[in-house]
């Protein structure tokens, strides 16, 4: 399916939730490293998303409501968002297409209050899956 070629600079956008944990989420952003520009930015071409990290965004997960934080990545693309025919240096370009697979990777564990004296108790799940999308500025280049 055609698609709008995504560039360097192009915006990785991340839902908030993440199965039981919601996420405060950021943006992320591609670095192309196809050896073609096109409007003067590199292209993006299959492995660039794989660089695409977004640490230091909090999360909670109930009933561990004390804010933890973590890590967002592409987990793998959609179909739709890697081109069938169009190739720059031998690899398929990176398209807009649908949504793509998004894990959240937990560093500081969220944490439950204690039912009574104590410690508070730490979040056990160590990675969420969720979903995100891509935004691109390019409405000229279509990969198929």
């Amino acid at each position: 399916m055609p698609g709008p070629i995504l560039l360097t600079g192009d915006k990785v956008n991340f839902m908030p939730a993440f199965g039981a944990a919601t996420v405060v989420v950021k943006p992320g952003a591609l670095a192309g490293s196809g050896p073609t520009l096109l409007g003067g930015k590199p292209v993006c071409v299959v492995g660039d998303e794989a660089k695409v990290s977004v640490p230091g965004c909090t999360y909670i997960a109930p009933p561990y409501v004390i804010p933890g934080t973590g890590t967002l990545k592409i987990d793998s693309l959609a179909g739709d968002q890697k081109a069938v025919k169009t190739k720059v240096g031998g690899k398929p370009v990176l398209l807009k297409g649908s949504n793509f697979v998004a894990v959240f990777e937990v560093q500081s564990q969220a944490k439950q209050p204690p039912p009574g004296p104590g410690s508070p108790i730490p979040d056990p799940t160590p990675k969420y899956s969720g979903q995100g999308s891509f935004t691109t500025t390019n409405i000229k280049f279509i990969g198929f």
